[in-house]
């Protein structure tokens, strides 16, 4: 009996217990800006020490708000991700939101989908290296406060990690190496990222004098990077950086079937540093700047949700070249 009376609490014992009025409980989960700091204690401690749960969904049709964001990266298995994710979650418990997370796979059609299914149930949406057109990202902005992670579409807040600066440094350290035909291993070609990447490293090598191919890897995957060391190697390059870490290591290995030595026959460097030092041997890489990204983006959406007002934020973060065991032999 004592389950079922918990399960049945309502505002009113809540008021009691707090010594408040009913309409100040359902304000303190609703719309605590509205309550002196101490009111917003006094209710929540009594709820707690009562058992007492606010019902969400009566929350949402009584108030417009749902107490939800979501978040939809294309590739929940990416490494480059769950740091980010992790960061935005802490950021949201912070205003005690609650994160719904959608993995698009890569494929846009889906991504479309769970921005449509979320809509209903979120009061706003962080899309994390969305593969939709700019024309579908305007659309879901339309319907939603939306705030977009490593996609540069003008109007719409985004958080950017500027790997190009990263990527630069590591044409250059190539180039002091004595590299003079590097390849660019390409991620998939709708991402904002890889479009970055791949100009740094064609202007860089132009600048340097340095002759670059570009590779398309299409997925950036382990077993993509892998099956690319046959075109890499047909090229005639001395020296590959990949779109991300994970297809840099997918070409260590492809290497290291063709008993190449790295890096005393290949140079590899990566990007966004989540393999880094656990590769053998260790890989340069652009530095990972995900867990910024992900808190950012979160505290960015809290922010246009508070205001109810679209503004035209480009938060950028600068990326660096962290030099290992892939492109200098710190033993000999």
């Amino acid at each position: 009996m004592v389950s079922g009376q918990k399960q049945k609490l309502t505002i009113k014992q809540v008021a009691q217990a707090a010594g408040v009025a009913r309409s100040s409980v359902s304000r303190a989960f609703t719309r605590p800006e509205m309550l002196s700091p101490e009111t917003v204690r006094r209710v929540r401690d009594a709820a707690e020490k009562l058992g007492y749960v606010p019902n969400q969904t009566a929350r949402a049709l009584s108030t417009g708000r749902h107490g939800n964001v979501a978040l939809i990266v294309p590739d929940i298995a990416n490494p480059f991700f769950p740091p980010l994710i992790r960061a935005a979650q802490m950021e949201a418990d912070r205003s005690d939101f609650c994160v719904f997370l959608g993995n698009s796979d890569e494929d846009p059609k889906q991504e479309d989908k769970l921005v449509g299914r979320f809509t209903g149930q979120v009061e706003g949406l962080i899309l994390a290296s969305s593969r939709l057109s700019d024309e579908r990202i305007r659309a879901h902005a339309a319907q939603r406060p939306l705030v977009l992670i490593n996609r540069d579409v003008e109007g719409i807040p985004r958080v950017l990690i500027d790997s190009g600066s990263g990527v630069r440094e590591a044409v250059a350290h190539l180039a002091e190496l004595g590299h003079q035909h590097i390849v660019y291993v390409a991620g998939p070609v709708t991402s904002w990222s890889n479009k970055q990447r791949r100009l740094a490293v064609r202007k860089s090598a132009e600048r340097l004098g340095l002759k670059v191919d570009i590779v398309a890897a299409i997925v950036p995957s382990y077993d993509a990077g892998r099956e690319a060391v046959a075109a890499i190697l047909t090229t005639g390059a001395t020296a590959a950086i990949a779109f991300d870490d994970l297809t840099a290591q997918g070409i260590l290995a492809g290497l290291a079937d063709r008993k190449i030595r790295v890096p005393g026959q290949f140079g590899v460097v990566g990007c966004d540093d989540v393999l880094g030092a656990a590769t053998y041997p260790s890989l340069t890489t652009v530095s990972n700047r995900s867990v910024e990204a992900g808190k950012a983006a979160l505290s960015l959406l809290l922010e246009l949700l508070q205001s109810q007002s679209l503004r035209d934020i480009r938060y950028v973060l600068d990326t660096h070249l962290v030099v290992r065991n892939t492109t200098i032999d710190h033993k000999e």
